[in-house]
C-alpha cells in the first residue's frame, strides 16, 4: 500500500541534496490526514538538521490539487462520538481533534520557521489546510491552474492554520472578505495578497526542478535562499492580468468598511451585481455559518498584534470549541456525508449570535504554561 506522503532526495551537481516531500493521496485531492501530518513533521525535522540537505520541496501528487485541506471524515466521526459522551462539555474530551489540530498547527509553525529554504509548488486546488502548508514556505509557487481559498464558512469552522494571522495582514479589507465569503483566488490575486511569491507555468515544473540540480548550493541558509530565489525568477511570469479580488479592491474595502459585522454581512449579501465571482462570494456568505462569520471577524481583530505562535495557540482553543459545538459537525454532514447542501446552523442567523456565544470560543481550560502548544516560539 502506497504511503500517504512520498519522500525522495535528489543530488545536485555539487553533491548537495534536495529533499522532496510529495503528498500522495491524489484521489482525495491530497487532503491532509493525521498520518500525513506526522510523516511530514518527522521528515522535515530530520532534513532540518542534516547538513547535506540544502533545501526542501513540498508538492502534491497528480494534476488536480496540492491539497484541498484536511481529511474531515475522521474528524467528523470523532466529533459525533464526543457529542454523545459524558465529556461533551469539555473541549479536552475530544482526543482526536486535539491531536489533529495540535499536530497540524505544529507542522504549519515548523514550516513558517524552517531553518532551510522550503519551496512549495502550490498547483491546482490549495484550500484550508493546504494553505496552512503553503503559506509558511520561504518560496511559494502558484500556477495558472491554482485555486486558493479558505472556505471554512461553508463547514462551520473558520480560516485556521494561522489564517487569522495571514488574512489580517492582507491589503485593505481583503482578508475579512475572504474569510466571510470563502472566495477563490487565481494566481495573480494570490500574489497580490502575498500568499505566494511566484507564478510559474505548471508545464515548466520539471524544468524548474532540473534547474535546481545545477545550482551551487552551500551550507549557508541565506546563500541558498538567494540561489533558490534567483532560479525561480528565471521561470516566473510577470505582468499577469489583475484577478477579481484586485479588480474589485475598492468595492471590497467599501463593503467591509460599513461598520459592525452585521453591517458588513448585510452589505455583501445585499450586493446587486452581475459579476459571477462577486455573486458567488455573496451567496457563499449568505449560506454559511453565522457563528463562523462572527468567530472569523473576532479572531482577526484579536490576532492583529499577536505573534504567530500566540495566534496558533488561540486558534487551537477555538478549533476545539468548534469541534464541541454543533456547526462544525453539521457543516461536514451537509457537505461531505449526506451531501444535501442544507446545513442547519445553530444559531441560524447572525442576529442570534450573541457576544457571549462568540466569547466562549476563546475560553481555555489550560493555563498558559500548560497549553498544549505552549512551547511554540520558545
Amino acid at each position: 500500500m502506497a504511503l500517504p506522503v512520498v519522500f525522495e532526495e535528489r543530488i545536485a551537481a555539487n553533491g548537495a541534496r534536495i529533499g522532496i516531500a510529495r503528498l500522495n493521496a491524489e484521489k482525495a485531492l491530497n487532503a491532509l490526514s493525521l498520518e500525513m501530518i506526522d510523516l511530514l513533521a518527522g521528515r522535515l525535522a530530520a532534513w532540518a538538521t542534516d547538513p547535506g540537505v540544502a533545501l526542501v520541496v513540498l508538492e502534491g501528487a497528480g494534476e488536480k490539487a496540492f491539497s484541498a485541506g484536511a481529511d474531515l471524515h475522521k474528524v467528523h466521526e470523532a466529533m459525533l462520538a464526543h457529542h454523545a459522551s459524558a465529556q461533551r462539555d469539555d473541549i479536552r474530551g475530544n482526543a482526536y481533534a486535539a491531536g489533529f489540530f495540535g499536530r497540524e498547527y505544529r507542522l504549519d509553525y515548523t514550516i513558517h520557521t524552517y531553518p532551510k529554504p522550503l519551496l512549495c509548488w502550490g498547483h491546482g486546488i490549495v484550500m484550508g489546510g493546504g494553505v496552512g502548508l503553503m503559506s509558511g514556505a520561504s518560496h511559494r509557487v502558484v500556477t495558472h491552474e491554482s485555486r486558493v481559498a479558505m472556505p471554512e464558512i461553508t463547514i462551520g469552522l473558520y480560516p485556521d492554520v494561522g489564517g487569522s494571522w495571514l488574512l489580517g495582514r492582507m491589503p485593505g479589507a481583503t482578508g475579512l472578505f475572504l474569510a466571510l465569503t470563502g472566495a477563490r483566488l487565481h494566481a495573480s490575486d494570490v500574489l497580490f495578497v502575498k500568499l505566494a511569491d511566484y507564478c510559474i507555468d505548471h508545464a515548466r515544473k520539471y524544468a524548474v526542478f532540473d534547474a535546481l540540480l545545477t545550482q551551487s548550493w552551500t551550507r549557508a541558509t541565506d546563500d541558498n535562499r538567494r540561489l533558490l530565489s534567483a532560479a525561480l525568477r528565471t521561470f516566473a511570469e510577470t505582468d499577469l492580468p489583475h484577478g477579481p479580488l484586485r479588480l474589485h479592491f475598492d468595492l471590497i474595502n467599501k463593503l467591509c468598511g460599513t461598520g459592525e459585522l452585521t453591517d458588513v454581512v448585510a452589505a455583501i449579501t445585499g450586493l446587486k451585481t452581475e459579476d459571477a465571482w462577486l455573486a458567488r462570494a455573496a451567496a457563499t456568505l449568505a449560506a454559511g455559518s453565522p457563528s463562523t462569520a462572527a468567530l472569523s471577524y473576532e479572531l482577526q481583530r484579536r490576532a492583529k498584534y499577536m505573534s504567530l505562535a500566540d495566534v496558533f495557540r488561540m486558534e487551537f482553543v477555538a478549533a476545539l470549541h468548534c469541534a464541541r459545538r454543533p456547526d462544525f459537525a453539521e457543516g461536514i454532514r451537509a457537505l461531505l456525508i449526506d451531501k444535501d447542501q442544507k446545513p442547519r446552523w445553530q444559531p441560524p442567523t447572525l442576529a442570534q449570535v450573541t457576544p457571549e456565544w462568540t466569547e466562549g470560543f476563546f475560553t481555555s481550560p489550560w493555563k498558559a504554561r500548560v497549553h498544549p502548544l505552549a512551547d511554540l516560539g520558545a
